[in-house]
């Protein structure tokens, strides 16, 4: 029997999570399973390309629920968007499903296990939802204890949890204190190497100024929690340390996503640019808001070097992405980059500090020929670790195994 996989997400747009459902969507479909990705909220303007391109059928349900109130209670609209949504499957959808693959709220997980036709769940944990927030108030604190339960309990009902990382593990286990008898298995998000292959490069000499190569890139989110004001601080750090011949050629790129509906990204994107004025490297920083996926691929077969500014993140889909590129990678030594960067071999690991970046940076600016080097050695270790055909038998077999013992 071929199995049916229901894909439930909350929101496709062009994060790292949203990349990790696309890619289980076509491994497992490479696999003969029958796939469906529900969610509630989809735009195809702005989305990864396989949602349009692959054949993948999307489902959409609850977008008029919103989002937020008056720009707070995120967490809780976030909990009645995904509950509105499975309770839609289960009662008035009429698919017909094996299995589903739910990530980032487990909310919905009750819905489908207490039905009169329980269905198998996997859940897929990027990162504990509670560790995402601060607690700066009594209000927020009370506000939160429920959703905090409520996530505990519903994470423990999966049949199936999978997390991004060993780092990533290890807090589940610390987070979770009532699942400690859970060892959620790893299982690394891949690449979808074709969508990497590319012999034509598109044109930059609209974002990089002529003269200037020696071009950083920095690829995330415009959210305070990437941290991408490091990047510019960085630079500005390493503009001090280089005469005037060598800044001449150095160039960064803050490429990042960016949705005109999250408060956030708006603000924050100014934020940026008013501390590159602030420091007076703005004529050496370029910043572009929803790149394309072809833009993405000439900035990292053009840049020298990416510079990954999270602290502690989860895992990051960026250092491979530029690593399968020949491109090294600069990060924070926390986190998943621990995992998959070797330091001073596929590139460096740093503290979250202006100075140790911009001593990184310092390198590549001295010894260019490092980019290559670094690049070959990324490269190798993205396919030899991070293949999308490990990726596609390990999430099968988790599938098979939970369809065996219905």
């Amino acid at each position: 029997m071929v199995p049916t996989v229901l894909f439930v997400h909350p929101d496709l747009g062009i994060g790292g999570a949203e990349r990790l459902v696309v890619d289980a969507a076509l491994a497992l479909r490479s696999r003969g399973c029958r796939v469906q990705v529900w969610t509630a909220h989809y735009d195809p303007g702005h989305c990864f390309s396989e949602t349009r391109d692959s054949g993948i059928p999307i489902r959409c349900c609850g977008d008029w629920l919103p989002r937020s109130v008056l720009g707070r209670c995120q967490a809780l609209c976030a909990y009645i968007r995904i509950i509105f949504l499975a309770l839609y499957i289960v009662f008035l959808s009429g698919e017909q499903f094996d299995v589903i693959f739910c990530d980032q709220v487990s909310a919905c997980i009750p819905f489908f296990k207490l039905t009169r036709n329980p269905k198998k769940v996997l859940f897929y944990c990027h990162f504990p939802d509670q560790l995402l927030t601060q607690r700066i108030s009594t209000l927020k604190i009370i506000y939160r204890a429920p959703i905090d339960w409520l996530e505990e309990k519903t994470t423990g009902m999966a049949d199936c949890i999978l997390v991004n990382s060993h780092f990533t593990a290890n807090i589940f286990k610390n987070t979770f204190s009532s699942l400690a008898h859970i060892q959620p298995d790893v299982l690394y998000p891949s690449l979808n190497v074709n969508n990497f292959e590319s012999a034509i490069y598109e044109d930059l000499s609209d974002l990089v100024p002529v003269g200037r190569n020696l071009v950083f890139l920095s690829i995330n989110r415009f959210e305070r929690k990437k941290n991408i004001k490091l990047a510019l601080q960085a630079l500005c750090v390493l503009h001090g340390r280089l005469n005037s011949q060598d800044w001449g050629k150095v160039h960064l790129i803050l490429a990042g996503g960016y949705d005109e509906r999250v408060l956030e990204n708006v603000e924050h994107y100014n934020e940026l640019k008013d501390i590159a004025a602030k420091h007076e490297i703005s004529g050496h920083v370029t910043f572009l808001r929803s790149f394309s996926d072809k833009q993405k691929l000439s900035l990292l077969h053009n840049c020298i070097c990416v510079l990954y500014t999270p602290s502690n993140e989860h895992f990051g889909i960026v250092p491979i992405e530029a690593m399968y590129m020949y491109c090294p990678v600069i990060a924070v030594n926390s986190g998943g980059p621990l995992e998959s960067i070797v330091n001073d071999v596929t590139g460096f690991l740093c503290d979250p500090s202006p100075k140790a970046f911009s001593n990184a940076m310092e390198q590549f600016v001295k010894n260019p020929s490092l980019k290559t080097t670094m690049g070959k050695s990324g490269h190798a270790r993205v396919k030899e670790t991070f293949s999308s055909e490990a990726f596609s038998d390990q999430i099968y077999q988790h599938i098979c195994k939970l369809t065996q013992c219905k």
